[in-house]
């Protein structure tokens, strides 16, 4: 079982407000390490599965993959169980979305960037043509 990605940020302290402000998430904990470095784990309210490390550039190198971890694809999914509640939220939050919403057979999608860029897909997955489904 994957139980975190890291997510390479700015800063501490706007990544959290971004992840729970906007996108509900819960701060399950932030502990200092050193004078530079926290341990940031946020997750999706209701989410049993894999957590967000949110962990800041220590150098240039990681500084140049903030918001671009994958090249320019989608990087992270993002399920819902009512689409249309959840992305008119969303729209209200001023979050950007890049590709507006399309019916698929697997669901309902959306791409929106978070605070630094990086894509998320937006799915309220459809039953047993879920994409969750597919092997």
């Amino acid at each position: 079982m994957i139980a975190h990605i890291s997510l390479v940020v700015r800063d501490y302290d706007e990544a959290i407000e971004f992840y729970t402000t906007k996108l509900d998430f819960v701060l399950l904990e932030d502990t200092q390490l050193s004078d530079s470095k926290r341990w940031v784990i946020v997750k999706p309210p209701g989410s049993s599965g894999c957590c967000l490390l949110l962990a800041k550039a220590s150098n240039e190198e990681q500084a140049s993959r903030i918001g671009n971890q994958t090249g320019g694809r989608v990087f992270l999914f993002l399920h819902t169980d009512d689409f249309w509640r959840d992305y008119k939220k969303m729209c209200e939050l001023e979050i950007n979305f890049v590709r507006q919403p399309t019916e698929f057979d697997y669901g309902t999608v959306a791409v929106f960037e978070d605070l630094y860029g990086n894509l998320w897909d937006f799915i309220q997955p459809s039953g047993k043509n879920s994409i969750n489904n597919l092997s």
